[in-house]
């Protein structure tokens, strides 16, 4: 089931107003953004979230960016699912450094098994005790697995439509984007928040990137994070040598989400290393309110909480508290 609501003439002209927004001077396009931001979010609030690899490596999808493919040579430590305790002492660490959320990301291409799914459960309800909103990301879920998730205390659901379903067959061959859409729409109709964006820096035009946004406004169920990546090229996978992204194309991708996505979190994510402080400054300028903390999102390496800290000092940021209450 697509879960697309637009003809294909209104889908024309949205696309026609994301290159109109992305392709103003950049100053305009800035302020735009900053204005559409102070009217949706508290200011010089950023959200912080914690990524843990719960599952990694031997995963059997072929997206040619990613280290925990079984298809490539990419040298991934691989592990199963961790204990209670693990999570527990993981998700203190996590709060104590000003996350409010935890997110645990399994590499599969669909929970394998119902005892793999019931020990997710048990772990979702684990952070949730913790006072701090669950998220996790397993693949392809069914709406059953999505209700039971919901009755377990998750807040949010990430799966990232990754590009535009035009660019979408060059980078992922192994499932379909309407895999993706009706995973989305599961996640939805549950009542779980969707976090879904996307990948930059895979080869990608301009259009495929603001096709990508469109799909997004498509949704059913509109996202309430939209996490932008910039490609990690890792040795062993087919996008090793491809060239980063231009800081200006980044932000500006950030602004045209602010403002046509006014009410969902922007968070800048995967690739924040290749960005200096001023690039990231004006990523924050843009719109975005939310990162992932800790030195690793998954398999990639990411700033320090000490050096975000430090960061968020100069610019006056303030970490957002935990919204649950302990045991809720």
């Amino acid at each position: 089931m697509n879960t697309a609501i637009t003809t294909p003439e209104t889908t024309s002209t949205l696309l026609q107003q994301l290159q109109t927004t992305y392709n103003q001077p950049f100053l305009e396009l800035l302020f735009q953004a900053q204005q559409v931001h102070r009217e949706n979010h508290p200011q010089n609030v950023i959200q912080l979230a914690t990524l843990a690899n719960i599952k990694s490596g031997n995963c059997p999808e072929d997206c040619k960016y990613c280290p925990q493919s079984s298809r490539y040579n990419t040298g991934v430590d691989t592990w199963d699912l961790p204990t209670v305790e693990e999570i527990k002492t993981q998700v203190q660490t996590a709060k104590a450094n000003g996350s409010s959320r935890f997110c645990m990301g399994a590499a599969w291409r669909t929970p394998p098994s119902e005892t793999h799914f019931q020990q997710v459960i048990e772990l979702v309800k684990t952070v949730k005790a913790e006072g701090v909103e669950a998220c996790v990301t397993l693949g392809m879920i069914n709406p059953d697995q999505a209700h039971r998730l919901k009755e377990a205390g998750l807040t949010a659901y990430n799966h990232n439509l990754d590009t535009s379903p035009q660019y979408y067959p060059e980078v992922i061959t192994t499932r379909t984007y309407d895999d993706r859409l009706n995973t989305l729409k599961a996640v939805g109709d549950a009542g779980l928040q969707v976090c879904c964006g996307g990948i930059l820096g895979m080869g990608e035009t301009l259009d495929h990137r603001l096709e990508l946004l469109e799909a997004l406004l498509q949704l059913e169920h509109l996202p309430e994070s939209v996490p932008i990546n910039c490609l990690v090229p890792v040795a062993g996978t087919p996008m090793a040598a491809n060239e980063p992204v231009d800081p200006i194309e980044l932000v500006r991708l950030i602004a045209t989400t602010r403002i046509h996505l006014p009410k969902a979190k922007v968070r800048l994510s995967a690739g924040r290393l290749s960005l200096s402080e001023e690039g990231q400054a004006l990523c924050f300028a843009a719109g975005a309110n939310s990162i992932f903390s800790g030195d690793t999102l998954l398999t990639t390496p990411n700033p320090e909480a000490n050096t975000d800290a430090k960061l968020f000092a100069k610019l006056g940021l303030t970490p957002t508290e935990p919204v649950l209450v302990h045991g809720a």
